[in-house]
């Protein structure tokens, strides 16, 4: 080797790899597969893989057309593109599993199938709705989007109407319906799509996974074109995402993932990290590298994290398997001050106690852009609504209204665009001063309004455009041209990747995973909201405990975590404080679920798991519910079954809602069969968390003291 081309090697290697950390390193230096990066947390998993590939295209190992970047939403591909376009490899593509597998079936389905492709349907409720009406079942809203969650389970996991049943017996009851109606809906659901010559994002790849495996010469043109692949996100694949990955490789092992199990928050749409944990057993002479350098988060907020995860106790065989040891992050942050625990007496209590410390980090400097409020449910976001609109805060609900489907984005973008056609490439005024003056006259100004409502929020959408605007300029370089700006907002639109906008984001934990902020507020961390309530077998309560740490790990310094004891002011304060807050809390310790000085119990366990009455296993979440195989008679008296039968079509009937939503047959036919005589006892049972014990817990007692005396 000459000296000349060491020197290019080694400017390359500095050029790209120079600012990485030892693990990083190794993981963006090591071009040939297979590979495994096993990735905290905050440890710059993105920014090891975009280097990688950076590298071997750079260093001429990788043609940039042949190597397939995956990852699973639209956000995190626009990311990884805009990154690698910043590396200088901007033409390797970087999609989601339905982006590529769409792209795939688009250019092989007239040769594969003939004719034209059927249209893709953009949302299940209508065919779900006219396909139960076919079976004359009765439907609401909440029970089509419960079956349309089924049936992409279902798909998914690569089921079909005809063994559906026999693959879901312990799936509850979807929607209300027992399993029987609902893979009778599945099958009608298809005969509808057909009818309509339409398909669904579950068929984009059933579809292609087909062709590939049918048609050998679409298989091999595919193999020809792709010679390396990257997954992200990895533990989140599901059984048909990971047969697709398959058929791409046909049996090569040029393949890295990158994934932690102990951030597998999406178990109930068929994630799972088993294929990530699995790894080496399938591909032996691979490397595995492991990423814990905690580069996000303070060492505060680190240690809560990784003692989160270690207070994790043996919970049955079944659920020990499917957990898999965390990752033990280490902090390479400077000290921050220390995650806050506060109790409050009610949840409007809590969302202004919420707000005011937002107002002091506000006023301390904090960007409100670098502000959120995690919570379990979306319902949740109301209180938090009012208390941040009372305080005169700004916000954005994240999962509301697309930034690109916003007015005055749309407005902006027209007008950036016309904008192209009189500004000269060759001007000399800025990007980001153009930008101004050209969504000047849409309402943006360069101080913030005072107040809040509409004139505030579409100000911050512009400030957004602005602040991208600057952004890009700094990251492109200053030949960064406004035509190129209109191309990157039409590139960001269709990938629904949003820029920042100021205002402090209130999301759902699951809606959370990938973002991260300066503060955080974790909020209704009580028992029945984290975990949740349906959280009814130890696996389930394992990924609560993961969506958790998810939560934490979203913060880089100030970290805030709360609970209420009553629903409403002056209600009944029975909520305790989550259970995995045991020995994270002041004055806690694992196990006891303290709150305040005295010591609490803890609730009674969600489900058995053998029958009280045999003795055998219990396979369903509804026996575990009911504490009794099916194959056991019932136990309770048939008067005071049918007294709350009764009263809870009464219930259902004044709130219009399905009897169901009250509460479950199998959890009536546990308070029938358990008696419970105060409300301590009817906690206890699974089905029965802290809202419906407060909005019902008296009228279940008085039912059955009623019925005991007929």
């Amino acid at each position: 080797m000459t000296t000349e081309n060491f020197d290019g090697a080694a400017s390359l290697e500095d050029r790209i790899l120079g600012g990485l950390d030892a693990e990083q390193r190794e993981v963006a230096s090591t071009l040939n597969g297979p590979l495994c990066v096993l990735a905290g947390a905050g440890t710059g998993k993105t920014r090891a893989i975009t280097h990688r590939i950076a590298y071997g295209v750079h260093s001429g190992v990788y043609t940039p057309q042949r190597l397939l970047a995956v990852t699973f939403t639209a956000r995190a591909a626009a990311e990884m593109r805009s990154r690698l376009r910043d590396l200088g490899a901007g033409n390797v593509q970087a999609r989601t599993f339905h982006a590529a597998a769409l792209r795939q079936l688009q250019f092989f389905w007239p040769q594969a199938v003939g004719g034209t492709l059927p249209n893709l349907l953009d949302h299940k409720a209508q065919m779900l709705a006219e396909a139960a009406r076919r079976l004359r079942l009765s439907t609401d809203r909440a029970s089509i989007r419960d079956l349309a969650s089924e049936i992409e389970w279902a798909k998914v996991s690569m089921l079909t109407p005809a063994n559906y049943l026999e693959n879901a017996q312990d799936r509850g009851a979807p929607g209300g319906f027992d399993l029987t109606a609902v893979a009778r809906v599945f099958q009608s659901y298809e005969d509808v799509k057909t009818d309509r010559n339409v398909i669904d994002f579950e068929d984009v790849l059933l579809i292609t996974v087909g062709i590939l495996q049918e048609d050998e010469k679409v298989a091999a043109t595919v193999r020809e074109q792709y010679r390396h692949f990257v997954v992200d996100e990895y533990q989140d694949v599901s059984p048909l995402q990971q047969r697709l990955l398959e058929l791409w490789l046909g049996g090569r092992d040029e393949l890295c993932v990158v994934g932690d199990a102990s951030q597998t928050i999406y178990s109930f749409t068929g994630a799972s990290p088993k294929h990530l944990l699995e790894f080496k057993a399938r591909y032996p002479q691979a490397n595995v590298v492991k990423l814990v350098r905690d580069y996000r988060s303070t060492p505060q907020v680190v240690k809560l994290a990784n003692d989160l995860l270690a207070g994790r106790r043996s919970s049955g065989a079944a659920a020990d398997a499917a957990w898999a040891a965390p990752l033990q992050l280490v902090a390479q942050r400077p000290a921050g001050p220390a995650p806050q625990f506060t109790e409050c007496s009610d949840d409007e209590a809590e969302a202004a106690t919420v707000a005011q410390k937002i107002k002091a980090l506000l006023d301390a400097g904090t960007p409100a852009s670098e502000v959120a409020v995690l919570f379990r449910t979306n319902g949740q976001s109301e209180a938090y609504e009012q208390a941040l609109a009372a305080a005169g805060i700004g916000y954005q609900l994240r999962g509301g209204e697309r930034f690109f489907a916003r007015k005055e984005v749309r407005d902006a973008i027209l007008q950036l665009r016309a904008a192209t056609r009189a500004v000269s490439a060759e001007s000399p005024e800025p990007l980001g001063q153009l930008v101004r003056d050209i969504v000047a006259s849409l309402g943006y100004t360069e101080a913030a309004p005072h107040n809040g409502g509409a004139l505030r929020e579409r100000w911050e959408s512009l400030a957004a455009l602005v602040a991208l605007a600057d952004e890009l300029v700094q990251t492109r370089g200053p030949e960064f041209g406004l035509a190129d700006f209109v191309n990157e907002l039409q590139e960001r639109s269709l990938a629904q990747h949003a820029p920042t906008v100021q205002g402090v984001t209130l999301a759902s934990l699951h809606a959370a995973k990938g973002l991260e902020w300066d503060a955080v507020f974790l909020v209704g961390l009580s028992e029945g909201l984290m975990p949740i309530s349906f959280a009814d077998s130890p696996e389930s309560v394992d990924e609560e405990r993961r969506l958790l740490y998810v939560g934490i790990t979203r913060a880089r310094e100030h970290l805030s975590l709360s609970w209420s004891t009553a629903r409403t002011p002056g209600g009944r304060a029975n909520r305790k404080p989550s259970r995995f807050l045991d020995g994270l809390r002041p004055d806690s310790v694992a196990g006891s679920n303290i709150r305040g000085k005295g010591p609490a119990p803890r609730r009674k366990a969600a489900a058995p798991a053998v029958c009280r009455v045999c003795g055998s296993m219990l396979a369903t979440g509804a026996e575990r519910k009911v504490g009794r195989c099916n194959a056991c008679p019932p136990s309770y008296e048939e008067q005071t079954f049918d007294a709350l039968r009764t009263w809870r079509r009464e219930v259902a009937l004044a709130a219009d809602v399905p009897a169901f939503v009250v509460f479950t047959d199998a959890t009536l036919t546990a308070i029938a069969e358990a008696r419970p005589a105060s409300l301590e006892e009817l906690a206890a049972l699974a089905g029965v968390g802290p809202s419906k014990l407060e909005r019902y817990g008296e009228d279940v007692l008085r039912v059955l003291v009623e019925s005991t005396s007929l």
